[in-house]
């Protein structure tokens, strides 16, 4: 039977928790708050559970979510070849809303979807959300909304879409904060170099790039110099190349993000934690939605991602 508990109360918060963590090691999917936008979370090392959360969105497995996780020192346990610029932006910038895309540990008995080899990662800054993943480990979020639909802001918003098909509903009020507009996580493909942002949200260009500074912004492409025409002069050759590092639109920014023309897309931040491919990516995150970088996980709730990556 579906549950919703007010964990702005001392003890709905514990018997929430305690609720939530049996729903999830029961292959069940609940509803939680993060720093970004609701989530909608499962066991991210059970396909039945991540199935389960992908049906309640629906959306198909091109689309597989982030993964959200309580401490940083979680990374290496589930992303390999981890780049020192990745780990960087992780100490800069997590908890927070940031969604990394690496390569996922090859030894992990998990299947988030068509995630090509990636994982949408993200350590959302929420204290009700890390409470819950020290209590369960990693979770695969997504923002918690149907796809193509506003991204809730309470639990009471998600559980007009997502009804019955979640066990336990953790309100905790407005994310991220009443009156103010659901933001998801910024996704960040690092498994090319350079690295480049796949999906706009809470932390701006500028901020990345006091970290890593050759980041490339949504839709920015590095400059490809053309070799001259023979018998052509050097200055026709360089005004042949005016525009080559002009900004193109991405097909898709994750689970809980926009499209190139500014219209919605669905959120989380989640995710998180929506996990991709670099050429499909992390929707929420709840922050979290990782996926492809080009079809993102929507919320890393901020969440929609693998990956929305994609509540980072």
């Amino acid at each position: 039977m579906t549950t919703t508990y007010n964990c702005t109360s001392d003890d709905q918060r514990a018997e929430g928790l305690q609720h939530a963590q049996r729903a999830i090691s029961e292959k069940k999917c609940i509803v939680l708050p993060t720093d970004t936008v609701y989530g909608i979370a499962a066991d991210a090392f059970s396909p039945l559970a991540v199935t389960m959360l992908l049906a309640s969105k629906g959306r198909s497995r091109q689309m597989p979510p982030p993964v959200l996780i309580p401490r940083i020192n979680a990374l290496d346990g589930l992303a390999t070849d981890v780049p020192a610029d990745a780990r960087a932006l992780a100490q800069a910038f997590w908890p927070g809303g940031l969604t990394l895309i690496l390569h996922a540990q090859p030894s992990l008995d998990w299947d988030l979807g068509e995630t090509k080899g990636t994982v949408a990662l993200r350590m959302p800054d929420d204290h009700l959300a890390l409470d819950l993943l020290s209590m369960t480990g990693p979770l695969a979020v997504s923002s918690a909304n149907r796809t193509g639909q506003e991204a809730a802001q309470t639990a009471s918003e998600a559980r007009l879409q997502l009804a019955e098909s979640v066990e336990v509903y953790l309100e905790g009020g407005f994310r991220p904060v009443k009156g103010t507009a659901a933001l998801p996580s910024t996704i960040v493909d690092a498994t090319s170099t350079p690295f480049r942002v796949v999906r706009q949200g809470a932390i701006e260009l500028e901020r990345l790039r006091e970290i890593v500074p050759s980041i490339l912004g949504f839709g920015e492409t590095v400059p490809v110099e053309a070799e001259p025409v023979e018998g052509q002069p050097a200055e026709q050759s360089a005004r042949d190349e005016v525009g080559a590092g002009e900004a193109t639109p991405e097909a898709e920014a994750v689970e809980e993000g926009t499209t190139a023309d500014g219209s919605p897309l669905d959120a989380t931040e989640a995710a998180a934690v929506e996990v991709s491919t670099p050429e499909a990516v992390a929707s929420d995150a709840v922050e979290p939605e990782a996926t492809d970088p080009e079809a993102v996980v929507t919320d890393a709730v901020g969440i929609d991602a693998p990956r929305e990556a994609k509540p980072e």
